[in-house]
C-alpha cells in the first residue's frame, strides 16, 4: 500500500531513552503467575504465524504497569485527544474531527483486549470499563506529536468493554522505531465517562508482538525502516519488555494478505 508520509527524521527516533521515564514494575508477582498467558510462537510452512495456545495456570496477576511514553495524547504530556468528540470508536485507522483527515496505511491489524478482574483470579470479565489504545504508524510516527503528523490523530481510540470484557480495535500494524520493540500502548479506565474526561487511569501497559509476525509484516512495502530497526533489537533486551513479557506478548493469528488479529488478556 502507498504511504502518506515521508520517512525522514522523526521525533520518535530518539528511541529507548526517550520512552522510559515512568517505568513502574511488578515483575516478581508476574513471574509467579504468568504461565497461563504465554502464547506459543512460531510460523507454519508458508511463513504465516501459527495460532497460539494458552495453558491454564493457577494464579492471576495484574497486568504490569508500564510507561505511557512521550506520546500518550491523554493530557499528561501536552495534547489531549480523549476529550475530543469522536475518540470513542473501533476503527482507529483514520483521523477524526480535524482538517487533515489522514488515514494510516499498512498491513491490517485487529487488536482485542479482554479486561478481567485480577482479584477474582482472572475469571470475571470487566464489563463497562474503557480502554484507550494508541500506537505509531508504519513509519514509526505518532500522530499529534511526530513531524509531519502533528495535525493527525489517527491510531488512537477508546472503546467500552462488552459483556465478555472485550474491547476491539481495527488498525494497521505498527512500525518498529529505534530502540523499542514493536508495541501498542493502552490505558484502562473505570468507565467510558472517566476515559472521555481523561480521568483517573486504572492501569497503563503495553502489548508486544512476536518476532515472526513482525518480520512477516516488515517484509512488505512501506515498512522498510522497520526492517533496519528490528534487526538490532530483541524483546529480551527491550527496556520495557526485557524484564519479563509473558503477560504482554499478544496471541497473533492471520497473515499479511488477510491481516493479523492480536489478542491479549488484561487483568486489572
Amino acid at each position: 500500500m502507498d504511504g502518506r508520509h515521508d520517512e525522514g527524521p522523526h521525533e520518535h527516533d530518539r528511541g529507548l531513552t526517550h520512552d522510559l521515564p515512568v517505568l513502574a514494575r511488578r515483575r516478581m508477582i508476574r513471574l509467579m503467575a504468568g504461565a497461563g498467558l504465554v502464547p506459543l510462537e512460531g510460523c507454519t510452512a508458508d511463513g504465516k504465524p501459527r495460532a497460539s495456545a494458552s495453558p491454564s495456570g493457577p494464579a492471576c496477576a495484574e497486568i504490569p504497569q508500564e510507561t505511557a511514553g512521550p506520546f500518550p495524547g491523554d493530557g499528561s504530556n501536552g495534547v489531549n485527544v480523549l476529550k475530543e468528540s469522536g475518540v470513542v470508536r473501533s476503527d482507529i485507522t483514520r483521523s477524526f474531527g480535524r482538517s487533515a483527515g489522514g488515514t494510516a496505511r499498512g498491513v491490517p491489524l485487529t487488536v482485542t483486549l479482554t479486561v478481567v478482574d485480577a482479584a477474582s483470579g482472572c475469571g470475571t470479565p470487566k464489563r463497562g470499563v474503557a480502554v484507550y489504545v494508541w500506537h505509531c504508524d508504519r513509519a514509526g510516527a505518532y500522530s499529534l506529536y511526530s513531524d509531519g503528523v502533528t495535525e493527525e490523530n489517527y491510531l488512537r481510540g477508546v472503546q467500552e468493554t462488552d459483556d465478555q470484557g472485550r474491547a476491539t480495535f481495527t488498525s494497521v500494524f505498527p512500525g518498529c522505531y529505534q530502540g523499542r520493540w514493536p508495541h501498542v500502548h493502552f490505558e484502562v479506565f473505570g468507565s467510558l465517562a472517566d476515559a472521555t474526561a481523561a480521568g483517573s487511569v486504572t492501569g497503563t501497559s503495553q502489548l508486544a508482538f512476536p518476532r515472526e509476525v513482525c518480520e512477516a509484516v516488515y517484509a512488505t512495502e512501506g515498512y522498510e525502516r522497520s526492517v533496519t530497526h528490528l534487526s538490532g533489537l530483541s524483546i529480551e533486551t527491550d527496556g520495557v519488555f526485557g524484564d519479563g513479557h509473558d503477560q504482554q506478548l499478544a496471541t497473533v493469528t492471520g497473515g499479511v494478505d488477510e491481516g493479523f488479529r492480536a489478542s491479549l488478556t488484561v487483568p486489572v
